[in-house]
C-alpha cells in the first residue's frame, strides 16, 4: 500500500507535478518505487462530490470507472472476503432475532432517584459522576450486560422510558451522566474549550442552532436540522439521550460496519482496497491548511486477546466540506475511486440500515467502532424542538484495541480529561473547535 502526497503550493507556483515529489507515504513508513496499484494524490480539478451524497453521479461515476479502469477483483491480500458474527447483520434478520430496546422498570426507576438524591447531597462536580458516586445496586448488572451487547452483541442497545418531565436540566444530566457510568465509566471530551479557556467538555446538546447564526459559524449539520449523511463520530461508544422530540422527522439510523464490508467485498472489492489506504482529512485547523492522512477502513486480525474486528471511522465533512466550512483548496483532493467508494459507503449503509424513533426519555448506546449511524432531517416548532445529549464514553473492560493512527484520533478525545477541568454544559451551543479528525 503506497500513497504519493504532493506539494501542493510549492508545485503549483513551478507550474509542475510530475518530478517533484516530496514524500511517499507506505503502510511501514518505507521508500518503494512507484508502482501502478499506488493512490495518487494529486493537484487539479477535485471530483464532483458535495456532503449530501447524490446517488445519480454515484452510480455514473461507478459506471465510467468499471468501463475504463482495471479494477481489482479481489479484497486485499489478508482481508476476509466475509464477516461473520453478531456485530454483522441486516436489518431484516435483526428485526427477527434481537430485541434492542430495554423498557426501565419501576425498580430501575426508584434506584435512580435515590443514587440522584444521594449525588446532590454530595455536593460534588458532575465530573465525579461514577458507578460509586451513582450507585444502582441492582440495576448495574443490566447496565454491564448493556455494555457487553454494545461491544460484544449488536453494537447498540436503547434504554426507554425516562421520565425526563420529572426532573431540572441539570438532574437529566446528572442522571444520564451517571447511569452511563454503569455503561461505560471513562469519559471523552467533545470541545476543548468553554467560555473562551480551555476546558474538557464532556456533554454535547444535539439541537439546530442554525436559526441567526452565521453560516460559517456551522460545523456541520449536527447543530442544524439538516439530513446527516452516515459517519461516525470520535468516541468508543456514543450514548444519545433525547430530551425532547421535534414536530417530525429525525429518525436515527444505524448499519453494521461488517455487513457494508460483505455488501462491498462480494459486489466491489477494488473499493475495499481503496478504503484501507491513506485518505487525506481536512483537520479544519484555524491557523492553516493542516490535515491528516489514514485509511477509513481498518481490518484487525484475530488474535489470542482478541477477536477478528472491522472499523470504519470517518466523517464525510472532513473529506467534502459543508456548506459555508469549505474544505481546504491547499490539501490533497481526493481521488476519483475515494469520492465512489465513499458514496459506495454511504449508500450500502443506507439500504442496510434500521430506523430507529427517538422518543424522549430514550437514551440509545451505539458501538462507534461496528456502527455507522445516520440522522433523517426534521422540523421544529415553537412548542416541539428536537433536543439530544451525547457522551463519547469507553469502557476499559470490554476496550478494542486500535491501529496505531487510530488511536492518535482516540487519544484526542480520552487522554488527559480531568475532573478539575470537566464542564457539563446545561444549554446548546457550537463547539469551538474540531476535537478529532
Amino acid at each position: 500500500m503506497v500513497m504519493i502526497d504532493l506539494d501542493y503550493k510549492r508545485l503549483r507556483r513551478r507550474g509542475t507535478i510530475n518530478t517533484e515529489i516530496y514524500s511517499i507515504f507506505v503502510s511501514r513508513s518505507i521508500l518503494q518505487p512507484y508502482h501502478p496499484n499506488m493512490t495518487i494524490l494529486c493537484p487539479g480539478t477535485p471530483p464532483d462530490i458535495g456532503y449530501m451524497p447524490d446517488h445519480e453521479k454515484y452510480l455514473a461515476r461507478g459506471k465510467r470507472r468499471q468501463a475504463t479502469e482495471h479494477l481489482d477483483k479481489h479484497v486485499p491480500e489478508g482481508f476476509p472476503s466475509k464477516l461473520t458474527g453478531s456485530l454483522v447483520w441486516d436489518p431484516d434478520n435483526l428485526a427477527k432475532t434481537y430485541n434492542w430496546n430495554y423498557h426501565l422498570t419501576p425498580e430501575d426507576i426508584d434506584e435512580i432517584n435515590k443514587a440522584l438524591q444521594q449525588f446532590k447531597a454530595s455536593n460534588k462536580p458532575m465530573g465525579e459522576l461514577s458507578v460509586e458516586t451513582f450507585p444502582l445496586p441492582n440495576f448495574h448488572a443490566t447496565l454491564r450486560d448493556i455494555s457487553s451487547e454494545v461491544h460484544n452483541g449488536h453494537g447498540f442497545k436503547v434504554i426507554r422510558g425516562l421520565p425526563v418531565d420529572d426532573y431540572t436540566r441539570e438532574e437529566n444530566v446528572i442522571i444520564y451522566t451517571g447511569l452511563s457510568s454503569h455503561v461505560a465509566p471513562i469519559r471523552g471530551r467533545q470541545d476543548s474549550k468553554w467560555q473562551g479557556k480551555p476546558a474538557d467538555v464532556l456533554i454535547a446538546h444535539v439541537k439546530d442552532l442554525s436559526q441567526g447564526c452565521n453560516s460559517k459559524d456551522i460545523p456541520g449539520p449536527v447543530v442544524t436540522a439538516d439530513k446527516q449523511v452516515f459517519h461516525t463520530d470520535a468516541g468508543d461508544v456514543i450514548a444519545l439521550f433525547c430530551l425532547s422530540e421535534g414536530h417530525s422527522g429525525g429518525e436515527s439510523y444505524l448499519a453494521s460496519t461488517g455487513h457494508v464490508y460483505n455488501v462491498l467485498a462480494a459486489t466491489r472489492p477494488d473499493l475495499i482496497r481503496t478504503l484501507s489506504e491513506p485518505w487525506p482529512f481536512d483537520d479544519f485547523a484555524p491557523n492553516g491548511d493542516v490535515y491528516k492522512l489514514r485509511p477509513l477502513l481498518y481490518y484487525q486480525p484475530a488474535t489470542k486477546a482478541d477477536p477478528e474486528r472491522l472499523i470504519i471511522q470517518y466523517s464525510r465533512r472532513n473529506l467534502t466540506g459543508y456548506m459555508d466550512c469549505k474544505r481546504s483548496v491547499n490539501i490533497p483532493s481526493l481521488t476519483e475511486a475515494q469520492a465512489e467508494a465513499l458514496d459506495a459507503v454511504h449508500f450500502t449503509a443506507e439500504e442496510h440500515a434500521i430506523s430507529l424513533d427517538f422518543h424522549k426519555g430514550d437514551i440509545q448506546f451505539a458501538n462507534n467502532l461496528s456502527i455507522l449511524h445516520a440522522r433523517g432531517a426534521f422540523i421544529d416548532t415553537p412548542d416541539k424542538q428536537r433536543h439530544l445529549l451525547r457522551l463519547w464514553l469507553r469502557d476499559p473492560e470490554y476496550e478494542w484495541a486500535k491501529a496505531k493512527d487510530l488511536q492518535e484520533r482516540f487519544d484526542r478525545v480520552y487522554a488527559g480529561v480531568t475532573i478539575e477541568s470537566s464542564v457539563f454544559p446545561l444549554e446548546a451551543t457550537i463547539r469551538s473547535s474540531n476535537v478529532a479528525t
